[in-house]
């Protein structure tokens, strides 16, 4: 690669890129077109985010400092350089959202009947109501502590909530008492409705509640000040893998350290003496720069319950998954799947399709043994229930289960744990590597021999999350294709050599040069003079090698489109450099997750789904697969529908400037407004019903003229149940 693309002014950098991703969130909460609860939903995103963006980014970029690592970053930052302008954007993201909660959404809210009420602004019946609530919910469970010579100020837990007290003792001697909010308890409390005639909702945070009350807690003291404040502490986990015999021991040990690591931030509320802001920042070792003063609720995240209300005036309009495309339910899959490749388009067709095929095989007597990695899974998991079914039932069954996938590993500890139990072989990846990758695989015995059925996919085996991330998954049946997955489950449960593949793309090993020698294809097409096409659509994007060969193949002519969810540190629009490159990124009601890469060859596009994103840690710190879309009728459901969709989209996406910034994309010359997100709702509802048609039509046919009038009736009644159901998914 030539070093004239390796430039610092031609790399955004990474965290700086993250917290633009983050404002667009904030975009979204700001939209007066969207409904108003899902506004609110946006708005408590955005502090999740923060929070994450904290407990680990911002974590090791302190890190960074205190170790006084001077290394620059392949922009040209240095960590002290990059905390600075990070400090300024989180400022800025603050106050647009502490703006857009007082003076939008939380008196739109009231002109909706929903109020969320300071202490103060309560009624007398609400006030005995808060004291009568306090008294028998809240008071039993508080401690209150002491911060004085003789008591230490305490360990606070990460992101906890808590009240710091100004007390003064009869003597007159000032002290400080320290009050955590329980976590125990819902942190927005509703109240009774003073109106029963109407339909209005009336709450208070917990946090204003106590601090009504807090003086009950320390008799004989007097309350001179009461202010709410959260700590943010790193949550990384450091891991020595090659030094720990018990991983899934080492890991539990770390995740009671996780919520007692470093403090990284300190919000307060806006009212907060500076003598106890400094208070605070010396007992937490921090700085005045990494305090965040906040005109609001300390924890925007207590008021989530409110997107949750039941208000479907007040929502999105309400989406079920159809049953996918390629196998109507009424047909017997892994037939299907045997003669043709089946792609799955989550969340508009139903990711039951994937729970049911690790259902049936748990009980199906011909199923010999199904094999799976299980990067995060929900919390009930239908599909870890299916796998220890499947155990008890007899068959071969290996889980990879990944222990370290973050925020995520408690849950994975616990049902590793079940699964073993089970009898289920339960495997913990391999040293050094996250497992990342996205595969099933069921191993049948048919009439013609042992036949291999897998599905891959670009997102986790999680159901509730298939609900609202966008993922695509295949399933196959084909050879070449259950050969190289078979033997890669081998490479990874037995920890041998890796010998290669042809088909699928496996990081660590020829991933990353794979992409590379993609891209150089296309280059070399367009330096020949034919087309060179490039259209990729990631999640992030920040190797250094793939943005460099993104930058010599654009200098060689080839149009390359880049729809990049969060991270981009690709700079587009360089004269010379990028001119041929554009970004694009979608943010709306789901979110966007699938991994689709698309290079043009002539005319003979190579499509490829995958579990990867182009960084430098899925690249070649974890195992990643992406696999070959073949089947010519898939490949044109990507080419022609799918990824056009994303391109057109002019309602939801942003261009990325060259200096960094994003800038809507606006509909132009009177062009029809189109939102990928929506068109793809809308295909899949129209599918369905004109699949509810003719399966109507086909009934009809089949009925017999003489047919028994119960069992016709019982037949219309459940019809009319199917078409009320699809009219509350109406407009």
């Amino acid at each position: 690669m030539s070093a004239r693309f390796s430039q610092p002014e031609y790399f955004i950098n990474r965290e700086l890129s993250w917290l633009e991703f983050n404002y667009r969130v904030l975009e979204e909460a700001q939209d007066p077109h969207q409904p108003l609860l899902e506004r609110v939903k946006f708005m408590c995103i955005v502090t999740s985010n923060l929070d994450e963006f904290f407990e680990i980014r911002m974590a090791g970029v302190k890190l960074q400092i205190e170790n006084e690592v001077s290394d620059a970053g392949p922009d040209g930052m240095t960590a002290s350089e990059v905390f600075a302008e990070a400090r300024q954007k989180v400022l800025k993201i603050y106050e647009d959202q502490y703006r857009l909660w007082n003076e939008e959404l939380k008196p739109e809210l009231a002109d909706n009947s929903i109020y969320v009420k300071d202490y103060d602004d309560l009624t007398d019946e609400e006030r005995l109501w808060c004291h009568d609530y306090f008294e028998r919910e809240v008071f039993p469970v508080l401690t209150p502590l002491s911060v004085d010579a003789s008591h230490p100020f305490p360990q606070l837990r990460n992101k906890s909530h808590n009240l710091i007290l100004l007390l003064r003792r009869p003597n007159g001697q000032r002290t400080y008492g320290i009050v955590q909010i329980p976590r125990v308890i819902h942190r927005l409390v509703e109240l009774p409705s003073t109106d029963h005639n109407a339909r209005q909702f009336h709450y208070i945070l917990l946090k204003n509640l106590i601090q009504a009350h807090v003086h009950e807690l320390y008799p004989g003291l007097t309350v001179e000040g009461v202010y709410g404040f959260r700590i943010t502490r790193n949550s990384d986990l450091y891991i020595d893998e090659e030094e720990a015999e018990n991983l899934l021991r080492t890991i539990e040990e770390e995740l009671r350290k996780r919520g007692r690591g470093n403090a990284v931030r300190l919000e307060v509320q806006h009212d907060m003496p500076r003598e106890v802001q400094q208070l605070l920042l010396e007992n937490l070792r921090l700085t005045a720069a990494d305090l965040y003063v906040l005109n609001g609720p300390v924890n925007i995240l207590h008021l989530q319950p409110l997107a949750g209300l039941d208000l479907p005036e007040l929502r999105d309009r309400a989406y079920v998954p159809i049953a996918p495309e390629d196998l109507p339910p009424d047909e017997d899959a892994l037939k299907i799947i045997r003669d043709r490749d089946v792609m799955l388009h989550h969340p508009y067709e139903s990711f039951g399709a994937v729970v049911d095929l690790v259902e049936r095989a748990s009980r199906d007597p011909q199923t010999l043994a199904i094999k799976m990695t299980l990067y995060r899974t929900s919390g009930n998991s239908p599909i870890v229930k299916s796998l220890i079914r499947a155990a008890e039932n007899g068959k071969q069954v290996t889980a990879l289960v990944e222990l370290k996938a973050r925020f995520d590993e408690a849950n994975n500890i616990q049902w590793a744990k079940q699964l073993e139990e089970s009898g289920v072989q339960v495997v913990y990846g391999v040293v050094g590597l996250k497992t990342h990758s996205k595969l099933l695989m069921i191993v049948r015995r048919e009439d013609d021999g042992i036949i291999r059925y897998c599905h891959l996919g670009t997102g986790n085996y999680h159901p509730t999350t298939a609900k609202f991330y966008t993922d695509l998954g295949m399933i196959t049946a084909k050879a070449e294709i259950t050969e190289e997955v078979a033997r890669l489950f081998n490479i990874l449960t037995g920890l041998g050599d890796y010998t290669g593949v042809e088909k699928l793309l496996v990081a660590p090993f020829e991933m990353s040069q794979r992409f590379l020698e993609l891209i150089a294809a296309e280059r070399d097409l367009a330096r020949a003079g034919m087309d060179g096409r490039i259209i990729a659509k990631v999640n992030s994007l920040v190797d250094e090698e793939i943005i460099e060969a993104l930058y010599e193949a654009s200098c060689a002519g080839v149009k390359t489109d880049l729809i990049v969810r969060g991270i981009c540190c690709l700079r587009p629009g360089i004269p010379g450099v990028s001119e041929n490159i554009r970004v694009r990124s979608i943010v709306g009601r789901f979110l966007e997750h699938h991994r689709i890469f698309y290079f043009g060859n002539n005319g003979d596009p190579r499509v490829f789904l995958g579990s990867a994103d182009w960084m430098p840690r899925n690249l070649h710190r974890r195992v990643e697969v992406a696999f070959p879309v073949e089947d010519e009728r898939l490949r044109a459901r990507l080419t022609d529908a799918i990824i056009p969709t994303f391109l057109e989209d002019n309602m939801k996406a942003r261009q990325l400037q060259r200096d960094g910034s994003y800038v809507r994309v606006q509909p132009q010359n009177g062009a029809e407004p189109k939102q990928a997100q929506l068109t793809f709702r809308e295909t899949a509802r129209e599918m369905d019903q004109q699949r509810s048609r003719h399966e109507k039509e086909a009934r009809k046919e089949l009925t017999p003229v003489f047919a028994n009038p119960e069992e016709t009736a019982h037949r219309q009644e459940h019809e009319e149940e199917l078409v009320a159901a699809k009219r509350e998914d109406s407009d």
